[in-house]
This record gives structure tokens, sequence and C-alpha cells, in this order.
């Protein structure tokens, strides 16, 4: 069932399918990154300083002697890690405010509508700044849990303005209010009846905002804010060495900022066909 969908959906989005290729080959280039990356992304090799493009050193080496191939590889591990995990916790947090509002109404709908006008008066990336300040720098398991959570909470609001629009239909339905009247309680109506029908776009939230996560994630490595070295991360590696010698070296600057714009591209390309395939609306 899954394969004959994942089929349909290639064949009436070819885009899509090509950027779900893309997607798949970063996910296998981070997840086999030691048996992808030719080289150990942290060893330093003096010899081989600012070493130019060839076939020993694909995309030349950083003014470490670093193989940037390799880190750029790794780099995808950290930006998905990063990535996913930031969408999913900003969306999940937004899909359970924005379906609380819709069912709720009333005062719950006001105030945390006006939380969310709040946050989104402010820019995405200096939310994301002020979090990261507040938060500090911690670790669980090796992930950047205050990076998570910076990039989270900025996506959260944009999610519950779609999902609540999306729940207040659902909320208008015969099955809620024959629900309500049989004496559910208010947790069994939201998660049996409410939040299956805006799986929709939950999922595609979810794969788009993938996209912004991987960018706001480089853009705080890049001010410094972000992972931190030695840790392979693509805008990290866009910052310091990268600026400083961008005219003798300028690969350290282009491959990792391709790497970038390729992710960020398939991830938007995929959530946007992913759109145009769930959503009854764009069908044709």
């Amino acid at each position: 069932m899954l394969f004959r969908s994942v089929l349909e959906f290639m064949r009436q989005q070819p885009l899509g399918a090509v950027s779900f290729v893309v997607i798949v080959a970063m996910m296998f280039a981070g997840i086999f990154a030691e048996w992808v990356a030719p080289y150990d992304p942290l060893t330093i090799d003096f010899a081989g300083i600012l070493a130019a493009p060839s076939w020993e050193h694909w995309t030349g080496t950083d003014a470490f002697g670093r193989d940037t191939f390799s880190r750029i590889i790794y780099g995808a591990r950290t930006a998905l890690v990063i990535g996913f995990s930031s969408s999913l916790l900003g969306s999940t947090l937004g899909l359970l405010l924005g379906a609380s509002c819709a069912y709720f109404g009333g005062r719950v709908d006001m105030v945390i509508q006006r939380f969310v006008d709040i946050m989104l008066s402010f820019p995405i990336i200096v939310l994301a700044l002020v979090v990261v300040a507040v938060l500090g720098k911690w670790k669980l398991l090796g992930i950047d849990v205050n990076l998570v959570f910076a990039i989270a909470i900025p996506i959260t609001p944009n999610v519950t303005r779609i999902v609540r629009a999306a729940a207040l239909s659902v909320r208008a339905m015969p099955y809620i209010d024959a629900a309500r009247a049989a004496g559910y309680s208010h947790m069994r109506i939201i998660g049996r009846h409410m939040l299956p029908n805006l799986m929709a776009p939950y999922l595609i939230m979810l794969t788009a905002y993938i996209a912004q996560a991987i960018l706001l994630e480089a853009s705080l490595s890049f001010l410094g804010l972000g992972v931190a070295e030695p840790t392979p991360a693509w805008g990290l590696m866009l910052s310091g060495n990268a600026s400083d010698f961008f005219r003798e070296a300028p690969w350290m600057v282009f491959f990792p900022g391709l790497a970038i714009s390729l992710a960020v591209f398939a991830f938007s390309l995929f959530g946007d066909s992913l759109r145009d395939w769930l959503d009854p609306k764009f069908k044709t």
C-alpha cells in the first residue's frame, strides 16, 4: 500500500519525485556518513591547507586541511537531525494549539491567538536569536537541544494559525457535535475525531518547515550561536575562515552554500508537491 502510494505520488508529481530522490540521497549520506565520506571530517592536515578541488579532494580543503566534501556529508547529518527535530516539535505544538483553539473557542482561542500574534510580530531569525540567548547551550544525546527549541518555537505560531483555520471546518462537522452529545471527553474528541482529519495539513507543514529549519540552523551557526566547532555543519563552514579566504579559496564558500541551497530547495519543492497531492482543492 505504501509502495503504491509512493509510485502514485511520483507519477503525479514529477518535480516532487526529483526532490524526494534528493532528500533520500541526503538522508543516506547523513546516516551512513562514516562509510560514504572519504576522510575523517575532523582530521587536520597542515600539508594540505587550502588545497584546490582535485581527484584526491573533490571539493578542496579548508584552512585546516580538512576535506570539505567529507565535512559536507557529515554536515548533512547535522542539518537533517536538527531540521527534522525542530520541524517535528514546532509543527506538533502548532497542531495541538491550533486544534485546541478551534475546538474550545472563546477565551482559550482568544488568549492563544493573541500570544500567536505577538510571536508573529517578530522576524523569525530575531525570535530564534532571543531563544538561543535565553536557553544558552546544552545538549542531549549529542543533539543541540537549545538549537532545536530555538528553531521550533518560531515555527509554532505559523503552524498554529494554519491548523486553526483547517480545524474550524472540522469542528463544524456534525459528528463532533454528536461525540460531545454522547458525553465523550474533550481529549478523546480532539485526539480521535479532530487530529486524524488534520494530518494532511500537518504533514505538509512538517515537510515544508524542515527547509526553513535547515536554513535557520545554518544562519545561527554562521552567526556563532548554533553548532560549535569542530562539529561539521554547513552554516559553520561558511563562517570564520571561509570568509577570510574567499578570494583564494572560493570552494570553501561555494560548496557548503550549494549544499544548503539544494537541501532547502528540495524540501520546499517536496512540501509544495505534497500539498498539491494531498489537498483535494489542488487536484485537477
